[in-house]
């Protein structure tokens, strides 16, 4: 049988499939056992609870979901008390997506995060496009990403992941920046920008107008992103973005992914992430082929 085990900063994955976050809660628990996960993510928390954007705010399109939720959370106090004890029985990796609206917020969510055991690493959402004065403020500026990552650094030693937006004009530069900062990993993407109006109304179909669009429609633009910034960093890639199959996630793993993550589709399959770790294992066994040797192999 294949081994499918992964190493990304300080955390040992059993298997290099996790959950996008915002899209995977812990009442997935009762469709099936969360520990078979290489890890999972938490929704995105910040330092005092968010009510969100006003509805309506989902969407679906003809190939996707459009999304303006707003990081809509109880807050970390509420997180720490309620939520975590419940993660912590979960036999597997932990990610805490955190996000903030200056840099010394983010270090003091990560100072009160870092008390708390349980933990095995951080995402630091520096992209959500459905907020003001957070999250995209900061990730699409490799000096403000780099400054950002780098005063986290100073706070932990768990692993940092940074997850980037696709609205950049250079990803590459932006990767570079969080690797330079101390990223131990990067997740990449995040949604991309997009609406849709009701032809009876002529209303957004979005309270915000614009949103956050997700799902199968975005996977070329997600791939071609993993690509580019595995071509310029050496820290591990948590590769997302319309992956909901085993082919799905294994172009992104030859695209230079070391991890993937099932976002939107769990909406549609809430067991697309159990079938992509056992399909990996059958393509791995039948191509003769080790884990290590798939990602980023490209071949010209």
């Amino acid at each position: 049988m294949a081994d499918i085990k992964i190493k990304t900063g300080k955390m040992i994955w059993k298997n290099p499939v996790t959950v996008a976050s915002g899209t995977f809660g812990l009442e997935f628990a009762e469709l099936f056992d969360l520990s078979q996960l290489g890890a999972i993510a938490t929704k995105t928390i910040t330092l005092h609870p968010k009510k969100g954007n006003e509805p309506p705010r989902l969407a679906e399109t003809e190939a996707g979901l459009l999304n303006s939720i707003g990081l809509q959370n109880p807050g970390l106090e509420n997180f720490i008390k309620n939520d975590l004890p419940e993660y912590r029985k979960i036999d597997t990796n932990l990610i805490v997506s955190i996000s903030a609206d200056s840099i010394s917020q983010f270090g003091e969510v990560i100072q009160a995060l870092d008390r708390q055991p349980g933990i095995d690493g951080y995402e630091i959402n520096v992209s959500c496009p459905n907020v003001e004065n957070e999250g995209i403020a900061f990730g699409t500026n490799k000096e403000v990403v780099y400054n950002l990552v780098s005063q986290i650094r100073k706070n932990t030693e768990r692993t940092i992941i940074v997850k980037l937006s696709p609205n950049v004009t250079s990803i590459e530069d932006i990767a570079k920046a969080a690797e330079k900062g101390g990223a131990d990993v990067l997740s990449l993407i995040n949604t991309v920008y997009g609406m849709a109006i009701d032809i009876e109304t002529r209303k957004p179909k979005i309270k915000n107008v614009i949103a956050g669009y997700s799902g199968i429609g975005i996977k070329p633009i997600a791939l071609q992103n993993v690509y580019r910034a595995a071509k310029v960093v050496k820290i591990p890639i948590i590769g997302m973005g319309g992956i909901r199959n085993i082919n799905d996630a294994l172009e992104f793993i030859i695209a230079g992914a070391s991890a993937i993550a099932v976002g939107t589709q769990n909406f549609v399959n809430p067991l697309a992430s159990l079938e992509i770790i056992q399909g990996l294992k059958k393509y791995l066994d039948e191509k003769k082929v080790q884990y290590k040797d798939l990602i980023n192999s490209v071949n010209f």
